[in-house]
């Protein structure tokens, strides 16, 4: 038995057990792949694509992700690239917008049908990079012999999704390698770079959503994720990454409902909410005014000896 017929014997073998999935998260997407795709294993027909004129609406849909994307695309490329390695940016269906890979790999790429226009989703594809990180919402490795058809066990790729600034997903970082003696731990070498390129484009993306926003990066325990916070002039949060939304219970997706960025970090002090604005707003106009007390009162509209009132309740001092 050839070992093409043996990877689908398994696959057909474990995606068939009725508790494979909850085994392994790669038995479950290969039971996806089988039975709610009607996928086969075994079939041969080519990756398939979109059409051109789909391919460029989806370009102009995923603008300024990719002008954002572009550049970090290019600098992975430049550490991956000499190693057999092809970068590749997806949209939110795993249909591929992007690729980079060198000219010596690059007509493996397309007789693997890894290049701009093709539908590499779980529900086109079955397990692989591309579709099960989209599928699931995660980074994923996909190592050979652990894709569902037969005819993808000669690579191996390593993904990561990328999350839009309204918590959504709108594509996934993809890095396959053509090289037949990829290894595990390089896998995963090139895996954490993948993750962090994505992480980087989520950050940009996310203050190039916000421009006249301060964006605030707030501690969520052990996550790589980027939890970032945008706040206005009133200290008014008015949007979230998805890591951030996961880790202040905020709104999974869409706009969330504005609210004080102290009611999310916690820390009050003695000082109530009206009156911490206003020691704030004290503070601002004394180190303007270099502690001049009478300059700072100009500044604030307000007469001098009410400003010493202020200050005295704030338990301020000024020269």
């Amino acid at each position: 038995m050839s070992s093409l017929s043996r990877h689908i014997d398994h696959v057909l073998k474990t995606a068939g057990h009725p508790g494979a999935a909850a085994r392994s998260r790669l038995a479950a997407s290969w039971r996806r792949s089988l039975n709610h795709y009607g996928l086969d294993p075994g079939q041969h027909r080519e990756v398939q694509r979109v059409c051109a004129h789909a391919l460029t609406e989806r370009l102009d849909q995923a603008d300024r992700m990719r002008r954002i994307a572009l550049p970090k695309i290019d600098a992975l490329f430049q550490l991956v690239g000499g190693s057999g390695c092809g970068v590749l940016l997806t949209d939110a269906e795993g249909v591929v917008l992007d690729l980079r890979a060198s000219d010596g790999d690059s007509d493996t790429f397309h007789a693997w049908g890894l290049t701009p226009g093709a539908d590499w989703s779980e529900a086109s594809e079955g397990t692989n990079g591309i579709g099960t990180c989209i599928a699931e919402g995660r980074q994923v490795i996909i190592h050979r012999e652990e894709h569902f058809h037969a005819r993808n066990t000669a690579m191996s790729c390593m993904d990561a999704p990328i999350f839009g600034a309204d918590g959504r997903l709108i594509g996934a970082l993809d890095v396959s390698s053509a090289r037949a003696d990829q290894t595990a731990s390089f896998n995963q070498l090139i895996a954490a770079m993948v993750a962090q390129t994505a992480r980087q484009i989520e950050v940009e993306n996310f203050r190039d959503a916000f421009p006249d926003a301060r964006i605030v990066t707030a501690e969520a325990g052990a996550t790589d994720a980027a939890v970032l916070l945008a706040v206005d002039s009133d200290d008014i949060v008015r949007g979230a990454t998805r890591a951030a939304r996961k880790a202040f219970s905020l709104a999974a997706t869409g706009p969330i409902t504005p609210c004080p960025a102290s009611d999310l970090f916690g820390g009050e002090d003695e000082v109530g909410g009206f009156d911490r604005a206003e020691r704030a707003a004290v503070n601002r106009a004394l180190s303007r005014a270099r502690g001049n007390v009478s300059e700072a009162a100009r500044l604030l509209g307000i007469g001098r000896a009410t400003l010493y009132r202020r200050m005295k309740r704030l338990g301020l001092t000024g020269g």
